[in-house]
């Protein structure tokens, strides 16, 4: 910004530079469709940043494909054990085999990543709370050795 008059109270505008680098997501909205997606985000930013920051979409993904999986699979399971026509037989066929590929994906997703991530989380608040008790230890420790 330029030392201009006022400039320190200007709002910072986003260049054609900002957006290409991915600075303005909202470049190709309207003004005041901007304003109002702003002001919406800072009346729910508690929920926006533990969507933004958490597992919340990952958990909805995979309950989504969890759900989509198993509902392939068992009418999969059905048109194919009930279908006596080839093509029918075949439709069934692959649904059951996407709907056991789908759930059993999730499945492992949920083994190897979110339940190792989850416990990762616990060690890391462990820790966190052991270097808060070992600070503040330290702390009374230095005041009881001041003079004051």
């Amino acid at each position: 910004m330029t030392g201009g008059p006022g400039a320190q109270d200007a709002p910072h505008t986003f260049s054609d530079e900002d957006s290409a680098q991915g600075q303005d997501p909202f470049a190709d909205l309207g003004e005041e469709e901007r304003r109002e997606l702003l002001a919406w985000v800072g009346e729910n930013l508690p929920y926006v940043r533990r969507t933004a920051f958490g597992q919340r979409p990952v958990y909805w993904i995979l309950g989504m494909g969890l759900a989509v999986g198993l509902a392939a699979y068992v009418g999969g399971y059905l048109i194919k054990s009930s279908a006596t026509t080839e093509p029918l037989g075949l439709v069934g066929d692959l649904l059951y085999t996407f709907g056991w590929a789908l759930w059993t994906g999730v499945v492992v997703v949920v083994f190897l990543q979110i339940i190792p991530e989850a416990k990762r989380r616990q060690f890391k608040g462990a820790l966190d709370a052991y270097e808060a008790a070992l600070r503040e230890e330290a702390g009374v420790r230095s005041d009881e050795a001041s003079p004051d």
